[in-house]
């Protein structure tokens, strides 16, 4: 075991199903008060709301770089994966619908269950039920996620769409504020909201400023993942969602002038370590990356630790990386139930792992053979890692590609004009 940074970090892996935290006790939080009651219950919760964010902030490093919740990406596998890269960054889930964890409270491990590594970690959930909310908060409380986020900006059809909830709830303040007050009363650690900077028409600043204004003043959240673009809802798929609609970083930096009580972090269109680094010499509080932690995992991951937090690299080589994942990997194959997940699933996440290095072509050629026969990951590395030349397997993490250190030269000359509320909200606390 190895302690740093005020927690510890057990460098073997057992199967996650095996290592559930215990249920423990939930402060109790009376969110729905009434008459000469309410003032009183009000300054209580918000002293224990404070005190959730101090208790999870005394545990680990601040979330200065995270990896965004990506559908079908961002999986146990994934997450265990980047944690043998980067001890401190922050990882999130997929986003799980309230509804699934609803309905699915007998097999809860397979959507919920993470080994004690994965710490610190964030459990991203959506919907637009509140009864549905709240027991999916609930049903999660036991595993000992370190924040709850709402999802408010998935501009998928399958979501915002026919679901009637992701970035569509942009659009509805008020029942964001109500959803993030359910949560925060039925979990025991801070809560925060990932939007983006608008949908379809509604994309001004001062329309952004209301809905944060709002949410932050009806309910505890005091952190916002700010995705600085906006989503559009007609005519686009997702991914033209990520590159279509322009990049406005001004909105979140005038977010940090506006509203200096609140966190933000900023995610969009930032593809490297060193332009986390620009962002936050321009003030950014914190930095979250998507598609770049994934297809480039160790150029990027790896330099989390030294670049962002000045602390060790884990030291490990990709071939240590790969023997330590192995174990995790052959634990847990079949676990859930008709050969699920199987070598394709667990192995999924290390597609990348050799981007533009020697014998990166062929490695994917012999996995994807590999995938057809192979039964266990042992298997699978044995027959496909001879495509990968000793000197990169063996070799520590050397300087990253360049990114773009420039990206926010000029984002202080386009800031908008400060907002003004016009709108009068009765306060949550």
């Amino acid at each position: 075991m190895v302690k740093f940074g005020g927690y510890s970090l057990i460098t073997s892996f057992t199967p996650f199903h095996s290592v559930i935290l215990k249920k423990h006790r939930r402060l109790s939080i009376n969110i729905c008060c009434k008459n000469s009651n309410k003032s009183r219950s009000l300054h209580t919760n918000k002293n224990i709301l404070h005190a959730k964010a101090e208790m999870v902030a005394s545990r680990y490093l601040p979330p200065w770089f995270s990896v965004a919740p990506m559908m079908d990406w961002t999986d146990n596998h994934y997450r265990t994966f980047a944690r043998l890269i980067s001890k401190h960054a922050w990882l999130y889930t997929e986003m799980l619908a309230a509804e699934t964890i609803v309905y699915q409270e007998g097999n809860l491990d397979r959507f919920l269950a993470f080994s004690p590594e994965q710490h610190p970690i964030v459990l991203q959930i959506g919907g637009n039920n509140l009864d549905n909310i709240a027991k999916a908060t609930e049903l999660a409380n036991p595993y000992g996620y370190d924040e709850i986020n709402f999802n408010c900006g998935c501009p998928s059809p399958k979501v915002a769409g026919h679901g009637c909830f992701g970035v569509r709830l942009m659009l509805d303040p008020k029942f964001v504020g109500e959803a993030m007050s359910v949560i925060a009363a039925n979990t025991n650690v801070p809560v925060s909201v990932k939007c983006r900077i608008g949908v379809d028409d509604h994309d001004s600043y001062n329309e952004l400023c209301d809905f944060i204004y709002k949410v932050s003043s009806l309910s505890p959240t005091r952190h916002f993942i700010i995705h600085s673009r906006k989503a559009l809802l007609n005519g686009i798929s997702p991914a033209e969602n990520r590159t279509i609609p322009p990049l406005k970083y001004e909105y979140y930096y005038a977010l940090l002038r506006d509203f200096p009580d609140l966190t933000f972090t900023l995610n969009g269109g930032i593809n490297a370590v060193d332009e986390v680094i620009a962002a936050r010499r321009k003030g950014a509080h914190c930095v979250m990356l998507g598609r770049a932690a994934y297809q480039n995992p160790w150029y990027t991951l790896g330099h989390v630790d030294t670049a962002i937090y000045g602390a060790p690299s884990s030291g490990l080589t990709r071939r240590q990386v790969l023997e330590q994942y192995q174990i995790y990997g052959d634990a847990i194959l079949g676990t859930y139930g008709n050969n699920k997940p199987n070598v394709r699933d667990v192995m999924k996440p290390l597609i990348n792992f050799f981007r533009s290095e020697p014998g990166n072509g062929l490695w994917k050629r012999k996995a994807d053979a590999a995938f057809q026969q192979c039964m266990t990951i042992k298997s699978f590395l044995e027959e496909t890692i001879v495509a990968i030349p000793d000197s990169v397997l063996d070799s520590p993490i050397i300087e990253a590609p360049l990114g773009r250190p420039d990206l926010f030269a000029d984002v202080q000359e386009l800031l908008p004009p400060p907002y003004e509320a016009k709108e009068e909200v009765v306060l949550y606390a």
